[in-house]
């Protein structure tokens, strides 16, 4: 059975239609990469994924989701917070425990953010606050990722690391990019939206920038 299989979806918000008869099919363990112009639906359709898996798939969203008076590390807890009885959140909220603590700076180590592990999200740069929004998303315990435009906010270096991190930790990946060409180093697959419909859906090892070119004139 397919991780997810949708078929001649509409969507949309506010009253208007974004996404057309979209037919999707993934498979566990797949990478994919949703590409397309702003505006060509994306987002809508990353979020229609997302309410088909539920609490299968943990999320990046893009306008991140953080609690901007609470420490990286406690933004990155959350990611864990239902799953853990309350005297353990709480204990974790006054005083961390050591399991966590060590677990969590793991992960923001390898997004090259340990040094910020105690710091308020509130005072870090906008492509910090990103790779926190990240590293919630890789502490949830899911198989599956999902992210809209998680790179979009840091430099190519710290875009690799993001992306190489996700890779390691997670098995199925979905994402909205808008860089063509990270999208072809770190997914398998690639799907083209345009006007709300998928117009391409593709191996990304056949594919080239070029031939992605056309999804945004």
């Amino acid at each position: 059975m397919p991780l997810l299989d949708l078929r001649l979806a509409t969507a949309g918000y506010n009253g208007q239609s974004v996404l057309h008869d979209v037919s999707l099919t993934v498979d566990a363990g797949e990478r994919i990469a949703l590409v397309g112009r702003s505006g060509a639906g994306k987002s809508t359709l990353l979020r229609l994924i997302y309410e088909h898996l539920d609490d299968r798939a943990a999320l990046v969203p893009q306008e991140h989701g953080l609690v901007r008076a609470l420490s990286v590390f406690h933004n990155v807890y959350i990611g864990r917070l239902n799953r853990n009885p309350v005297w353990r959140n709480l204990a974790n909220l006054i005083r961390p425990l050591r399991d966590e603590v060590e677990e969590i700076r793991g992960i923001v180590a390898e997004l090259e953010l340990e040094p910020e592990l105690f710091e308020p999200v509130g005072a870090l740069s906008g492509g910090q606050q990103q790779r926190t929004a990240v590293g919630r998303a890789l502490y949830q315990e899911t198989s599956v990722l999902l992210g809209d435009e998680p790179v979009s906010a840091v430099d190519e270096h710290q875009s690799r690391v993001i992306l190489e991190s996700i890779n390691a930790k997670k098995s199925t990946v979905i994402l909205a990019m808008h860089d063509i060409g990270l999208a072809l180093d770190y997914t398998d697959r690639i799907v083209g939206l345009r006007d709300g419909r998928i117009v391409m859906d593709e191996c990304a090892s056949g594919l080239t920038a070029s031939d992605l070119a056309p999804l945004y004139q």
